[in-house]
């Protein structure tokens, strides 16, 4: 299901945990769990990987991760502000000192002028620390939207654990 190069972006993250004594949670959307999954497919992270959520609806969001009614009513789901509450979400409803949220339109519908198809927003933290956000527009179809945005959530995963940037 993933390709070596998510595999070994993947285990950079493990690895760089384990180095920092870190444990990490995901919150996703449009990815529907693949990041977790990614991680998961690494023999030997269950020492990194504390718990992953899928929160697809906005209920879920609000419900598991403490997403404000306010924050999706004015902005939606797909938008910076969330993403960046399902992370702080992740962190303080877990036992996790990293947590990374995705939140996007992957398609094939789902799209508007203002939100298309391919836009993801993601928000990355360590515990007490500040969020990091970024916005992509992800070309191709649904399959390919979402294995980017796993690219991107596992960058800014080794992002947050090295605080060096990452090439996405």
């Amino acid at each position: 299901m993933f390709d070596d190069e998510l595999l070994v972006l993947a285990r950079r993250v493990l690895e760089g945990c384990r180095g920092s004594g870190l444990r990490l949670t995901t919150a996703e959307s449009c990815t529907g769990g693949l990041v977790i999954g990614c991680l998961t497919e690494i023999p030997g992270s269950s020492d990194v990987v504390d718990r992953g959520y899928v929160t697809y609806s906005d209920t879920a969001k609000q419900e598991l991760l403490g997403v404000r009614g306010e924050s999706l009513a004015r902005f939606g789901a797909v938008s910076e502000l969330v993403a960046r509450e399902m992370a702080q979400g992740a962190l303080a409803r877990s036992g996790a000192d990293l947590a990374v949220a995705v939140t996007g339109i992957a398609g094939p519908g789902g799209g508007t002028p203002d939100k298309p198809v391919g836009l993801v927003h993601f928000a990355a933290s360590r515990r007490d620390g500040p969020v990091c956000h970024r916005r992509h527009l992800f070309p191709g179809d649904r399959r390919a939207v979402r294995l980017a945005a796993v690219r991107t959530a596992l960058s800014m995963l080794l992002e947050a654990v090295e605080n060096s940037p990452v090439i996405v």
